[in-house]
């Protein structure tokens, strides 16, 4: 009976020590050889995404095989009208559609992104039309993308679709390497440019990304989805709005920490939302660390 007591009480030690304080309002972490859920906090609450929505924009026109070689030239009708978000890509550039892509990948550019959509074969309404029939063949069933920035708050889905879109993103080469490089030196109007990654965690010590795309807006907060490999373990992470990219980069590190697991082995836990004031609170005090 005393065994009995002690195995329980050491079960309870264990969990409680692999407790994850996680900022972000809604996580989801899956192992990706497995499928199964490590981690997970509101993974199906519908909440915009931001940028993330770059990654859908991505895999749309990828699906129509385009020249990757021809130039778009930057309209400015690609301008953000909606956030006044600034770019370092110039109206009036003429850029190859692969530079294109890398900008509006690795470095988020919001005017490279609009004019991937505005130059898709049959226009904006094809390309719209392309995004929502690749929504239903992921099975997406709670994600609305109605642009390809991630600009508008009405781009909205869920912890638990967006594993499925990254799942799906990793299958295309391009997206891969793109959203994996630290940064990249791109011939704007005869001069050289150096744009870089948004993700930190690109390249840094003690990461292996393999797919990477940061988000933010006001209303989405900080949001990054990322597969990573920790301790001979390959997983996919989703986190949505967090209120600061401190609170972010913590919820990264806690969550590889957990994923390679004391032994290397990970648990399975299922965050209270309830942690979340008193991970703010501690992110405040380690945002320097971070």
């Amino acid at each position: 009976m005393l065994k009995k007591i002690v195995a329980v009480l050491l079960s309870s030690f264990t969990v409680a020590a692999l407790a994850v304080p996680l900022g972000s309002q809604s996580v989801l972490v899956v192992e990706d050889d497995t499928g199964k859920v490590l981690l997970e906090k509101n993974a199906n609450v519908q909440v915009p995404i931001a940028s993330l929505t770059k990654l859908m924009t991505a895999m749309v026109v990828l699906d129509s095989k385009p020249d990757m070689d021809a130039p778009i030239s930057i309209d400015k009708t690609d301008v953000d009208m909606l956030k006044h978000s600034t770019s370092r890509v110039p109206v009036g550039a003429e850029i190859a559609r692969r530079d294109v892509l890398q900008l509006a990948l690795m470095s988020s550019d919001n005017r490279a992104a609009a004019s991937l959509a505005r130059t898709y074969p049959g226009g904006p309404a094809a390309f719209k039309l392309a995004v929502n029939a690749k929504i239903k063949a992921l099975g997406l069933t709670q994600t609305v993308i109605e642009e390809p920035t991630g600009l508008s708050p009405n781009n909205r889905s869920t912890a638990t679709d967006l594993v499925k879109m990254a799942t799906a993103a990793s299958a295309y080469p391009d997206i891969r390497r793109i959203t994996t490089d630290t940064k990249d030196i791109i011939n704007i109007k005869g001069r050289k440019v150096e744009y870089h990654n948004t993700n930190r965690l690109v390249g840094a010590k003690g990461w292996d990304v393999g797919l990477s795309k940061t988000g933010y807006t006001e209303e989405a907060g900080r949001c990054l989805i990322m597969r990573f490999k920790s301790a001979g373990k390959n997983a996919t992470l989703v986190l949505l709005n967090a209120k600061a990219n401190s609170a972010r980069l913590m919820d990264a590190f806690n969550i590889r920490r957990f994923v390679a697991g004391p032994e290397g082995e990970p648990k399975v836990m299922t965050v209270s939302a309830t942690r979340h004031k008193k991970h703010a609170k501690a992110a405040r005090h380690t945002r320097r660390a971070a």
